[in-house]
């Protein structure tokens, strides 16, 4: 299937800029009261009032984009910088000829290839669920592309195999100190209590999401024109990975693919044990790089132009990121956050118990456009949605799950969303098309979310 005529993923960006200014025209303003909790700044719940409107207009318009730059400026530079680091393990052509190799395993013994999807997507979709994978996909999108196309399929199976499996995960978190952490601790409730119900829903998503790309997987293999990205990932194929059957996996690549693995440890290591974060991540992939070059003894003039090669590649990523966090700006500073926040958190009360949850979750899930971080929605939502559980009759522990359901499972298709975007535009897959393949998981992971959530209000 052919993509023509569809608008770049910038033009629909900006499309949804003018309509966040149109909403700060037509949205009463109004804040909530803020105090601090645990070093982060939450709502005060019962403390709404309506302020004088901040009707953002056409300047608003053109300063959002750099003031969405500042905002996002530690992922840009940390896709620029990790994307360099990519470019000098590249040049050793350590990476293709490893997945060459993977390549003719599948090839001569079939019976491993099944395993290849599944077990790569347990492993994403555990980093999610524990100590809340996310920027950190980026890194990976240029390992799991390559060798999705490599095996026969395309490039939305790589991205499913990082990107989705780490939302899966993220959606339906156990330990993710991110999400469940930060909203438990704002509700009062035990750190990561209910982790036990919080296991099942993980196990199902993450089964479901497995299940699905298999399906999908098996019928590209098949038929590789039925795939929505073939023209994309024939010129792909062409452009990274013509040579890679040509490549030796000598003893240089195979040093450099076993650092790659020892850097990809520390990383879980690291995030889980020591805390680290972006800039972190971002040092060890650098050292990476460098460590790279210096065993395949590039010089010096190769090593500069594979790290420049490699962070041009992250551009368009880096400007669709500050875009993205640029819409976000027009609505923080028209004030309608808190306005849309108050409006629907009213609408939801004198329900039954198995309505009201699903009126949370689909609340939160629509939320996530506005506010596509874990931590933030729980600090702004949680103070209201906690006390409206308990007057609805729900349990906190429910309305935590319909919260990081709902966010998780938005965040990997709100265009708001620096990393879903920043991705997309790394994988020069077109955000339209991500959609139209998403939408059916979606509604599967829609329906099978409102079912664990009934389930949950006579667990808890």
């Amino acid at each position: 299937m052919k993509i023509k005529n569809f608008p770049h993923t910038i033009t629909i960006i900006m499309f949804i800029m003018v309509v966040f200014i149109a909403m700060t025209w037509v949205i009463q303003a109004g804040e909530y009261q803020r105090q601090e909790f645990n070093g982060r700044m939450v709502v005060v719940p019962n403390t709404y009032t309506e302020i004088a409107n901040n009707p953002q207009g056409l300047w608003a318009m053109l300063t959002a984009p750099i003031k969405g730059f500042v905002s996002a400026a530690q992922i840009i530079g940390f896709c620029l910088l990790v994307g360099g680091a990519f470019g000098m393990i590249n040049k050793t052509g350590a990476i293709s000829s490893g997945l060459s190799s993977i390549l003719d395993l599948s090839v001569r013994k079939p019976k491993y290839k099944k395993f290849v999807i599944p077990v790569i997507m347990i492993f994403f979709s555990l980093a999610g669920a524990t100590f809340g994978m996310s920027e950190s996909t980026i890194v990976f999108i240029m390992i799991t592309i390559p060798l999705a196309i490599a095996m026969g399929y395309d490039s939305i199976v790589g991205i499913c195999m990082s990107l989705m499996a780490a939302g899966v995960g993220f959606a339906a978190a156990i330990t993710n100190p991110f999400n469940v952490g930060v909203a438990q601790g704002i509700a009062d409730l035990p750190m990561f209590s209910g982790w036990d119900f919080r296991i099942i829903t993980w196990l199902i998503l993450t089964a479901i999401a497995i299940a699905y790309v298999m399906y999908y997987a098996r019928k590209i293999e098949k038929n590789p024109k039925l795939s929505p990205v073939y023209d994309l990932d024939r010129s792909r194929d062409l452009q990274s990975m013509q040579n890679a059957d040509q490549m030796v996996f000598n003893w240089k690549r195979r040093f450099i693919v076993i650092f790659l693995f020892i850097a990809l440890a520390m990383l879980v290591i690291g995030a889980n044990k020591w805390k680290w974060y972006i800039n972190e991540i971002s040092a060890l992939f650098l050292a990476l790089g460098i460590v790279s070059a210096a065993i395949y003894r590039l010089s010096m003039k190769e090593t500069i132009d594979s790290f420049i090669s490699g962070a041009k590649d992250m551009i368009t990523a880096g400007i669709i990121i500050g875009l993205s966090r640029g819409l976000l700006v027009i609505a923080t500073d028209g004030k309608i956050i808190d306005s849309i926040l108050y409006a629907v958190s009213s609408w939801g009360k004198d329900l039954p118990a198995e309505v009201s949850i699903q009126f949370i979750f689909f609340f939160q899930s629509c939320f996530t456009f506005l506010v596509p971080s874990g931590s933030g929605q729980a600090a702004l939502t949680v103070p209201i949605v906690a006390p409206l559980s308990d007057l609805l009759g729900i349990g906190r522990q429910t309305a935590i799950m319909a919260f990081q359901l709902g966010d998780g499972i938005m965040s990997m298709i709100v265009p708001t969303s620096g990393v879903t975007m920043g991705v997309l535009a790394i994988a020069n897959i077109p955000y339209q098309t991500w959609i139209k393949w998403f939408v059916k998981l979606l509604a599967i992971f829609f329906l099978a979310s409102m079912v664990l959530l009934v389930v949950s209000l006579y667990y808890f």
